[in-house]
């Protein structure tokens, strides 16, 4: 998975968060992972991304969107593990 993660690129994407057309540039990964999180939850990329901006502490949303991702997990992994 270390090799997966080291060969990412990033790749940056268009998306509308409330009503406003925004480009995100965050890697390979977080793009897929993100897109899961929003699967299960039901709700689609723009949603969650919205959701995420708005409780946000980051000034960069890209930045926000990747510890987003790491705590979903990591708070997965605390109730599996």
């Amino acid at each position: 998975m270390e090799a997966k993660l080291q060969n990412s690129q990033v790749h940056k994407r268009s998306i509308v968060i409330d009503g406003h057309k925004t480009s995100i540039s965050l890697e390979d990964a977080f793009w897929h992972e993100l897109r899961i999180i929003a699967t299960k939850q039901g709700v689609g990329i723009s949603k969650l991304v919205s959701t995420i901006n708005d409780t946000r502490t980051s000034k960069n949303l890209s930045s926000a969107i990747r510890l987003f991702v790491l705590d979903h997990y990591r708070a997965n992994a605390s109730r599996t593990g």
